[in-house]
């Protein structure tokens, strides 16, 4: 059956997720930065942050517990997100294309409220994109299979008829149990072979 519809992850995938020049940014010492890191991006409160279940209070409270040595270099570090995320050069194009070769073309991201508001100019290939679903806004995240199911429910999608793009083994393996054709996204040209364009 031919694919009609692509769906992206949104981080790694059409823009930067740089982590950790983010926090080299900073110029802290090396092992400052692992444990920010630990402490931080690395820890289950950051998915659990993406579902939209801490406000950003709670959040900061969990990364410091996770390391109370460092509180004063975390609590710098994400007073604001903003450069945490870089879009591609290449996103903007590659969505235009393939909607002018007819793809249904859709986001499913793990994506915190707060990167959504302080990140804003990275996304706003977003209104080029016929929809989608970021986790917070729904309260469930990627593996669950849940968020497959209101993503095909919610725009009537065939899953054998999509083509998913994740750079998450895990999350590309719950798609194709859930019936989606997946693919783990290693970059941009690699993903384009696998689209007949």
């Amino acid at each position: 059956m031919s694919i009609n519809t692509i769906i992206f992850d949104i981080g790694n995938v059409l823009v930067d997720f740089r982590w950790k020049d983010f926090i080299a940014d900073f110029g802290y010492d090396n092992e400052i930065q692992e444990r920010i890191a630990r402490a931080s991006v690395l820890s289950n409160a950051w998915r659990e942050f993406d579902r939209g279940a801490f406000s950003e209070d709670e959040l900061m409270d969990m990364f410091v517990r996770n390391d109370p040595g460092i509180e004063e270099q975390l609590r710098r570090t994400y007073s604001s997100i903003k450069g945490l995320l870089i879009q591609y050069d290449y996103t903007k194009p590659w969505i235009r294309e393939l909607k002018d070769k007819g793809f249904r073309v859709l986001y499913l991201s793990n994506y915190s409220e707060k990167a959504d508001r302080e990140c804003a100019d990275e996304i706003d290939f977003i209104p080029l994109m016929d929809g989608g679903i970021l986790s917070y806004k729904v309260k469930m995240i990627k593996p669950e299979p849940e968020i497959y199911e209101l993503l095909t429910d919610t725009y009537d999608l065939t899953p054998s008829e999509c083509l998913f793009f994740d750079d998450t083994p895990a999350n590309v393996e719950a798609a194709r149990k859930h019936g989606y054709n997946a693919e783990v996204f290693t970059g941009y040209e690699t993903a384009r072979q696998y689209i007949k364009i």
